[in-house]
């Protein structure tokens, strides 16, 4: 009996692991996240080159059941994108965060913070580049509560790249 507790209990610590995204503190480069999207989403690996580019290490896992994995972390619906990231902290990042506010957020993250979310896919946003067009939008903080208020507001393509570019 004693074995099999023993098992189950590692189980659970091995589910909430991986639900939490692991336990790797940051790399040698920098930061590293996991992010769970579906293997066919070529949005989803824009987003991390985005992320590669910004020294922010990632690693594409590909859950079978995404909508499960969203609510198991406490993200809404109605602020829901196409992909999760997940540091090891267990925030998360929701959708098409620029790294710049991943990075920003993680420096002092705020109280009862979930993490940040840009709901839906805006374009012109990180991995969601069409041309030359661009629509502004806000970058969400999440809250453990299920409230939400503005992190930041990105009204210029270049102000997700660049404090200088901040204008806010």
């Amino acid at each position: 009996m004693r074995v099999k507790l023993s098992l189950l209990s590692l189980l659970v610590g091995c589910l909430s692991l991986w639900l939490a995204g692991g336990t790797a503190a940051q790399t040698a480069d920098g930061l590293h996240l996991k992010v769970y999207k579906s293997p066919t989403c070529g949005c989803c690996t824009a987003w991390m080159d985005h992320l590669e580019a910004a020294a922010i290490d990632s690693e594409g896992l590909h859950p079978p059941d995404m909508g499960q994995l969203k609510q198991a972390l406490g993200i809404p619906v109605r602020y829901g994108s196409c992909h999760t990231a997940v540091s090891p902290a267990g925030y998360v990042f929701e959708g098409h965060v620029p790294a710049r506010y991943i990075r920003q957020f993680l420096d002092d993250p705020p109280a009862d913070a979930l993490g940040l979310t840009v709901p839906a896919m805006p374009v012109g946003s990180p991995g969601m580049e069409y041309q030359t067009r661009f629509m502004p939008y806000d970058v969400l903080l999440l809250k453990k509560d299920g409230s939400v208020e503005v992190f930041a507001s990105v009204r210029r393509y270049e102000q997700q790249f660049s404090e200088s570019a901040l204008g806010q």
